[in-house]
C-alpha cells in the first residue's frame, strides 16, 4: 500500500512545485506590466521599481476575496475530469507559451495562458462537454472588454487631470505627479496580485480537490494564499526585462502624469474584475490604458503598430497554450 501511496503523493507534490513555477514565471512575465510606466517615467530606477510592484503583489492576500481561485478552480473546466495529468500538461502549456513570449519580447497574457492549458488538456482527455461554456464566455468577454475599459478609464482621468491641472506650471506637475506615481503603481501592483496570483491558487486547489486532499468542499487553503503570492513576488522581483521597454516606451512615450492616469485606470479595472471574479489579463488591462492616454496628446502619439502586434499576441495565446497543452498531454500518456 504505502509502495502505491509515495508515487502518488510525489506526484501531487511536484505539480504544486510546478504550479508555484508557472506563478513565479508569471511574475516574472508580467513584471512589466506593474513597473514599465514608473520606469520609462523614471519615477524609480528599475531595481527600485520591482522591489515596490513585488511588495504590492504580496501584500494583496490582506485585500481580496478569492472569487478568482474559484472561478479558475471551479468555473472553465469540470473539476470531476482533473487529474494529475491534466493538471501537469495545462502548467506545462502556459509555461512554455509564458516562455516564448517573454523571448519574443510580447506583453501576451499569463492568465489567459493558464485558461488555454486547461481547455487544450480537457480537449484531448474529454472533448466539448469537458468545458463549462459560462466561465469560458464571461472570460472571453473581458478578454475583450477589459483593454477597451482600461483604455476608457485611462483616457477619461487623462481629461480630468488636464483638467484640473490646467493652470499648473509643467515643471510643478510633473513634479507632483511624480510623487503621484508612486501610489498609481501601488495601486496597480495590489490589482496584478490578486488577480493573477488566484489563477494558480485555482489550480493547485483543484489538483488537491480531485486528489481526495481537501474533502468533500472545495475551497482554496491557506498555505496554497501565501505560496501562489510569494511566488508571485519573488518573479515580480526578478523583472522580465524584455517586455519593459515594449510596454514602458513602443506603445506611447509618457510622462509622469501620463503614468499615473494609465496605472490607475488600469488598477480600477483590474479590482472590477476581481470583485466579479473574472480572471482578466493585466497585460490587455495597462496596454488598453496606456493607449488611452496616449491617445489623449494626438493619435499619432500612439504606435498602433506595436499595439497591433499585441494583439495579434493576445489573441494566439489560448489556442496557442492550448495546442502545447494538447500536445503535453498526449506525450506524458506516451510517456507513462
Amino acid at each position: 500500500m504505502s509502495y502505491h501511496l509515495w508515487p502518488m503523493e510525489f506526484s501531487i507534490v511536484a505539480l504544486v512545485a510546478l504550479a508555484l513555477a508557472f506563478d513565479f514565471i508569471n511574475g516574472f512575465h508580467d513584471s512589466a506590466n506593474s513597473i514599465a510606466t514608473v520606469v520609462s517615467t523614471r519615477v524609480l530606477s528599475p531595481r527600485q521599481a520591482v522591489a515596490w510592484a513585488a511588495f504590492f503583489n504580496f501584500i494583496a492576500f490582506l485585500i481580496f476575496k478569492l472569487h478568482i481561485a474559484t472561478t479558475v478552480g471551479k468555473g472553465i473546466i469540470d473539476p470531476g475530469i482533473v487529474d494529475a495529468r491534466i493538471i501537469a500538461a495545462t502548467l506545462l502549456g502556459a509555461c512554455i507559451w509564458d516562455l516564448l513570449t517573454w523571448y519574443w519580447g510580447l506583453p501576451t497574457s499569463s492568465s489567459h495562458a493558464l485558461i488555454g492549458g486547461l481547455i487544450g488538456s480537457a480537449l484531448v482527455k474529454v472533448g466539448l462537454r469537458a468545458l463549462i461554456w459560462s466561465g469560458i464566455t464571461k472570460t472571453l468577454i473581458f478578454m475583450i472588454l477589459a483593454p477597451f475599459l482600461g483604455m476608457l478609464l485611462g483616457l477619461s482621468l487623462g481629461v480630468v487631470v488636464a483638467w484640473s491641472f490646467r493652470r499648473l506650471a509643467p515643471y510643478k506637475i510633473d513634479v507632483l505627479f511624480r510623487k503621484g506615481q508612486l501610489f498609481s503603481a501601488a495601486l496597480y501592483s495590489l490589482g496584478h496580485g490578486g488577480n493573477d496570483a488566484q489563477k494558480t491558487m485555482g489550480i493547485i486547489a483543484i489538483l488537491l480537490f480531485s486528489s481526495g486532499r481537501l474533502g468533500p468542499t472545495f475551497y482554496v487553503p491557506t498555505w496554497v494564499v501565501i505560496s501562489c503570492y510569494t511566488a508571485m513576488g519573488l518573479g515580480t522581483l526578478f523583472g522580465g526585462w524584455r517586455i519593459v521597454k515594449t510596454m514602458g516606451q513602443k506603445v506611447a512615450k509618457l510622462r509622469p502624469v501620463d503614468g499615473f492616469c494609465a496605472e490607475t485606470g488600469g488598477a480600477l479595472t483590474l479590482y472590477l474584475a476581481s470583485a466579479m471574479g473574472v480572471p482578466v489579463s493585466t497585460t490587455h488591462t495597462i496596454t488598453g490604458a496606456i493607449m488611452g492616454v496616449g491617445s489623449l496628446k494626438r493619435l499619432s502619439a500612439v504606435r498602433w503598430g506595436v499595439g497591433g502586434s499585441i494583439m495579434t499576441a493576445w489573441l494566439l495565446t489560448i489556442p496557442a497554450a492550448a495546442a502545447i497543452a494538447a500536445a503535453s498531454y498526449f506525450l506524458l500518456g506516451l510517456a507513462r
